[in-house]
């Protein structure tokens, strides 16, 4: 590199170091339509888009495009041939759309070996990736494109820049926080481009600025440089290629000669009798009959060997049980061989950028593109989520840690887990009745119900309030005067202006109850975080604010969470639901536990329902080997950090922020959307979980997945909407799975407790994630039943449990209340 910069003469240079006439990287400010004609970036076919770059952040810029496929026969015949061909292409795009009479602006890109003297003079120095058109090299392909674009007639255009694909990757890299500087692409060739300081360019003689400089790496080892590494199968692929002798380095790493290497290897394994029982075939022994697509596939871990038994045995061999094993290794280390030559060589260009700049150390991004990257991005897609896949022994040990967990708490020791009495000591017994007002606050609406329970059943009729984020985010006294006025204005609309009826408060936050109408709140979740509350009795707080407003009276008897109400409701219609489970936008569990199981609550005899506040498990880091990088991020950029980690993993409330972490890393990576950021994707809370549920729907086809993820603006090919797919996939089973975890040590600690070598129990289920889901609830009840199979378990869906379950604690209340005073 340093050598040709230098301009040091060389019969076969191992770099060209090339300058573009690229003198700065976008600004994002670039506004305008263009029209682009590439040639030769992706092997026999070439491309016509019509770019418009608008200037605004988030979305610069707008395109469509037309793919063609050149003919073998133009590929090799009389380069007249093949600029009339590409003008012809030109028109057709152009035809349908709506141009008129303007003049039109076109980039060229031109993907080959070039000596430019201009931004739009550019001459062919050497075909290369099959290409061999006569009477081109030596020439200005500029001119030689506006010559036959003048033939055609069809339209004004003025060719006004010559790039390659390799300039162009890196013009095209969206603008971050670090600076897109160095250009990288492996397709059916190789090469890469960075931003030079212009004095070190002996051939533009200037002394400031910044100038691209394409290296042409293909070419090295020309020279011999690589001599060492070089196999007997680089050297026979080498003397039946079109050009022997030169791109050396270019034919280890591009996907052009991908495949023919690993055919080259695997025949003459096949020879050795190592391989397919010592048998060919004629498509093992003809050139050109492997593809990179072959490889990328037979490489792929999950692949299977079914699956590369079908490629062998269409290329007409007959493998044998370990030949499909074998065939991928042959295929993982040609591939290993080209990423690491290509990341060595990456290393060179990023130590030059270091030292000419005098930096400590190099803040800068690389845009990357080709299909070699493309057609491997499973194996980073697979990297990203395997820790999302959790296997049986790491369940196991969530549910030993979470018994462990259950018991400290129980006794009164430090525990992530509260472990808080409820004073509900009985579920309903089908005798209860009456009228009852139920509260409902654990998110960011807010319910008051009127609950009749007679004979014939439950009735109930509700009104939703909205609680804004600055009531739920100022003071306490502020957010119970709100609770109350929402009352006041439910009674008058129903007609119980005056009446006093026993209340059910469902409270879904962490409480610690010291009585059924007396709860002190441990901290706020779910985005609440008024002040002056926590430490306080939110009954109080309640009555206090009932107090502040004349004339109004209401009887709170009970406090509840979500979860003791949804194992109530439950209970009504099934005396054997003992546990509640809330899976929603946070997530909580409860059962009925042994009182002399229960440390500083008084009594040894019956039960009482413990909620367990399981959003915290974790907390004390016993989750850690299971926390993964983005859900440290999620975490980190909560309004709680360090807490609620198990909710966090599980909950509604963040399974969409950890899948779009995961699409940022994969963007990053160049797996997603062609390596380009978007503005929206970096939107916290953008990627809803109820995305997760509308992606995953079996209902749906693959194009209206798309067309979910195209309308929060992501730049998404087929291959993207299954990638994304898989990330969804992969984040709701662990959910799910984590979530049966927990659900086995809470019924295997009730089938303990009562000594029984098999437990028949119900679980009463409320929540959004878990009913709106596509496949939740049967990766729960899988789970739960592998971890616990001596537990018949039902998961029964609770149609109003924060409500309807509030009402039923009260009625019970009421019941056990009357009896006691009878």
């Amino acid at each position: 590199m340093e050598q040709a910069l230098r301009g040091q003469a060389s019969p076969a240079p191992a770099v060209r170091m090339l300058p573009t006439y690229v003198g700065s990287t976008p600004h994002g400010t670039e506004q305008g339509d263009f029209v682009v004609l590439e040639l030769g970036a992706a092997g026999a076919s070439l491309r016509v888009l019509w770019v418009t770059l608008t200037g605004i952040e988030g979305h610069r810029m707008e395109s469509q495009s037309q793919e063609f496929v050149i003919p073998q026969e133009v590929m090799l015949g009389p380069g007249q041939q093949l600029f009339d061909f590409a003008a012809r292409c030109l028109s057709e795009f152009l035809d349908a759309l709506p141009v008129g009479n303007q003049g039109l602006k076109l980039g060229f890109n031109f993907s080959f070996p070039c000596h430019q003297t201009g931004l739009d003079r550019s001459t062919l120095i050497s075909w290369t990736k099959g290409f061999r058109c006569s009477g081109v090299e030596g020439q200005d392909v500029v001119q030689l494109l506006q010559d036959a674009i003048e033939r055609q007639g069809a339209y004004s255009i003025d060719v006004i820049a010559v790039v390659n694909d390799t300039v162009g990757t890196m013009m095209g890299c969206e603008r971050e926080a670090r600076p897109c500087e160095v250009g990288l692409v492996v397709d059916t060739g190789t090469n890469a481009c960075y931003m030079e300081e212009a004095r070190h360019v002996a051939v533009l003689d200037e002394d400031r600025g910044q100038a691209c400089v394409s290296i042409e790496w293909g070419s090295f080892s020309d020279d011999g440089a690589l001599g060492p590494v070089l196999t007997t199968f680089d050297h026979t692929l080498d003397q039946e290629s079109l050009n022997p002798g030169a791109q050396r380095f270019e034919k280890m790493i591009g996907g052009l000669y991908l495949g023919e290497l690993v055919r080259l290897v695997l025949a003459h394994l096949a020879q050795l009798g190592v391989l397919f029982g010592g048998c060919t075939s004629p498509a093992l022994l003809s050139p050109g009959s492997f593809l990179l697509e072959h490889v990328a596939e037979m490489e792929e871990p999950s692949a299977g060997a079914a699956r590369v038994h079908a490629i062998l045995q269409d290329l007409g061999l007959s493998p044998g049980a370990l030949d499909a094993e074998l065939v991928q290794h042959v295929c993982a280390a040609v591939c290993m061989r080209a990423a690491q030559l290509c990341a060595a060589a990456l290393a060179a260009i990023l130590a030059r950028l270091q030292h000419s700049r005098e930096q400590q150390s190099l803040q800068i991004a690389v845009a990357t593109g080709g299909r070699v990257f493309e057609r491997h991005p499973r194996r980073l897609l697979e990297e990203t989520l395997a820790p999302f896949r959790l296997t049986f022994e790491q369940l196991a040990a969530v549910q030993a840690q979470m018994r462990e967990s259950m018991a400290k708490g129980l006794r009164g020791e430090a525990s992530s887990l509260r472990m808080l009495p409820t004073y509900v000591c009985a579920t309903p017994d089908g005798s209860e009745r009456g009228d009852f007002l139920a509260l409902d606050l654990g998110g960011t609406n807010f319910r008051v119900l009127l609950v009749r329970v007679a004979t014939g059943g439950v009735q109930i009729t509700s009104q939703f309030y909205s609680i804004p984020e600055c009531v739920a985010q100022g003071s306490g006294r502020q957010l119970f005067d709100h609770i109350v006025d929402c009352i006041v204005d439910f009674q008058q609309k129903h007609g119980l202006s005056g009446q006093s009826l026993p209340l059910g408060f469902t409270f879904s936050f962490p409480c610690r109850q010291l009585g059924l109408d007396q709860g002190i709140l441990l901290n706020w979740t779910k985005g609440f975080n008024a002040s002056d509350c926590e430490g306080q009795d939110v009954v109080c707080l309640l009555r206090e604010a009932i107090g502040r407003r004349q004339a109004v009276e209401l009887n709170v008897v009970a406090i509840v969470n979500d979860t003791v109400g949804t194992m109530m409701s439950c209970g009504y219609e099934d005396p054997r639901c003992e546990v509640g489970l809330i899976v929603g936008t946070g997530t909580n569990a409860c059962y009925m536990e042994e009182l002399q199981n229960m440390a500083g609550v008084a009594g040894d005899s019956g039960h009482m329902c413990i909620n367990m506040e399981w959003g915290a498990f974790g907390d004390d880091g016993s989750l850690g080997v299971l926390s993964t990088c983005f859900d440290a991020s999620v975490d980190q950029a909560s309004i709680n950090p360090g807490k609620q980690r198990f909710e966090k993993m599980i909950s509604g409330m963040y399974l969409g922020e950890i899948v779009r972490h995961i699409l940022l890393h994969l963007t990053s990576l160049g797996v997603l959307f062609r390596g380009q950021q978007t503005q929206r994707l970096q939107t916290r809370d953008i990627f809803k979980t109820k995305f997760l549920s509308e992606i995953e729907s079996d209902s749906l086809a693959l194009r209206q997945v798309r067309a979910i993820l195209e309308n929060l603006g992501l730049p998404l090919t087929s291959d993207d909407a299954l990638m994304v797919l898989e990330v969804c996939q992969a984040v709701s089973q662990r959910a799910a799975q984590l979530c049966g975890a927990g659900v086995a040590a809470v019924v295997e600690k009730i089938r303990e407790n009562r000594g029984l070598e098999e437990l028949t129990v119900s679980v009463g289920v409320d929540g959004t994630l878990y009913k709106l889901h596509p496949h939740f609830s049967h990766l729960l009840a899988a789970t739960v039943h592998e971890l616990a199979p001596r537990c018949a378990v039902t998961f029964l869906q609770s149609e109003d449990g924060s409500g309807k379950g509030a009402a039923l604690v009260t009625a019970v209340a009421c019941r056990l209340a009357q009896r006691a005073h009878v």
